[in-house]
């Protein structure tokens, strides 16, 4: 009964698990927030969703999508812009299917036949558009004109139409970022005259909710090339590890009444887990919801019980240290040098000496005030410290990582 056909955990970034955990403040916003005001006319700034890999970026967009395709808006799916690639094709192939599900081609109006026209030829030539003479608007023009019918008709229809561009932090190009941050910034800033009961004209904002998920490294990128616009336009949130709180409420379902799958007879089962069990999980995936499936994944193929023990958690992360190991030095890789030296020094002292002063000079930094803005980049910027008296790791697992012999479970 617990074989791979029915284990419900998914250690993987573009999957929406179904042992969900936490992330309740994203969730509600999208459902109790952006999208009632987006319906009613209200202008809402686009969502920007940053955060280390493991933390469960694109899987939570994709679970707002998936929600949002069930009340029957028109979403995109997950826009991934591998790194070198032009990701303005890539945006306007997806309006096009935007385009699609709004019923666009079917339109006689020369207005609107014009604009597909026009995004078809950006789907095919991209920001090479800007590149040679040609008659018509720039791509950011001719992107942002179909949004905007594609909203009129979103008007007429009251859904939603949802944007989500993942791994945005792969879009060196300045002129790309720009002509791409233009267009879906004028687009949900975009005001509408529509005609109210009695005749009343009105202006209202387009019902289109943008999501942009990738590295935390895009907030700098994003702020230094479009300044004060960009902010103005899109709010920020950049996650942190999950609480064992959220944790715990997710394998819940385990624990009271066990996990439903089929027993190969044709009727049902009931996997269950012990509470030692989930404490083990919780203690090896240290917060991160990549870890987090990892560990359940583990711990389910490590015996064919219908309850999963300790042991069976501890047995089966064992063949996970590797992996683990490896997602965390891949985020440590990442930083530039100054951080991760401000991270290692901070890991030599002990919790309670963890102060500005005392990291700075066991970084070897010249004067206590050096570690200051680094300090805050890892804090703010990145999710992995919380500045206070004395300094800690928010990010647990490279707490944990570099302060012990985790991921190597204790006493195995």
């Amino acid at each position: 009964m617990r074989d791979a056909a029915d284990n419900p955990f998914s250690p993987g970034s573009d999957i929406i698990p179904a042992v969900w955990a936490g992330r309740v403040e994203q969730l509600s916003d999208w459902r109790d927030i952006l999208r009632p005001r987006l319906l009613s006319g209200k202008a809402e700034r686009g969502r920007t969703i940053l955060g280390d890999p493991g933390l469960g970026k694109s899987s939570l967009v994709r679970r707002i999508a998936a929600g949002a395709k069930r009340a029957g808006d028109w979403v995109t799916p997950q826009l991934r812009i591998p790194s070198g690639t032009d990701p303005l094709k890539r945006v306007a192939a997806a309006i096009l299917d935007l385009a699609e599900q709004a019923g666009l081609p079917a339109s006689r109006e020369a207005r609107i036949a014009t604009a597909l026209d026009r995004v078809q030829a950006v789907s095919v030539s991209g920001i090479g558009l800007t590149l040679r003479n040609h008659d018509g608007p720039e791509p950011y023009s001719a992107l942002t004109d179909l949004l905007v019918e594609i909203g009129q008709a979103a008007i007429a229809r009251s859904q939603v139409a949802v944007i989500h561009i993942d791994e945005v932090q792969n879009i060196g190009d300045d002129t790309v970022l720009s002509q791409l941050l233009i267009a879906l910034g004028d687009t949900i800033t975009f005001e509408t005259d529509v005609t109210l009961p009695g005749g009343v004209i009105a202006s209202r904002a387009l019902p289109i909710a943008v999501y942009l998920t990738g590295l935390p490294d895009f907030a700098e990128m994003a702020g230094a090339r479009r300044g004060a616009t960009f902010a103005r336009r899109f709010k920020t949130t950049t996650l942190s590890p999950l609480g064992d709180d959220d944790l715990a409420a997710a394998l819940q379902p385990f624990v009271l009444d066990g996990w439903e799958v089929p027993d190969g007879e044709g009727g049902l089962a009931r996997i269950r887990m012990t509470p030692e069990a989930v404490d083990a999980i919780l203690h090896l995936c240290q917060g991160e919801p990549f870890l987090f499936q990892l560990a359940g994944e583990r711990a389910w193929y490590a015996g064919t019980a219908r309850t999963i023990t300790r042991d069976d958690v501890l047995r089966g992360w064992l063949g996970a240290v590797p992996e683990a190991a490896d997602h965390v030095d891949r985020i440590l890789s990442r930083l530039p040098g100054r951080e991760r030296e401000f991270l290692e020094a901070m890991a030599r002292l002990e919790p309670a000496e963890r102060l500005h002063s005392r990291i700075a000079e066991e970084a070897g930094f010249a004067k206590a005030t050096d570690a200051g803005p680094t300090a805050r980049r890892l804090d703010e910027k990145r999710g992995i410290i919380s500045r206070g008296k004395p300094i800690t790791f928010r990010h647990r697992a490279i707490g944990a990582y570099l302060t012990s012999d985790w991921p190597r479970p204790e006493g195995v």
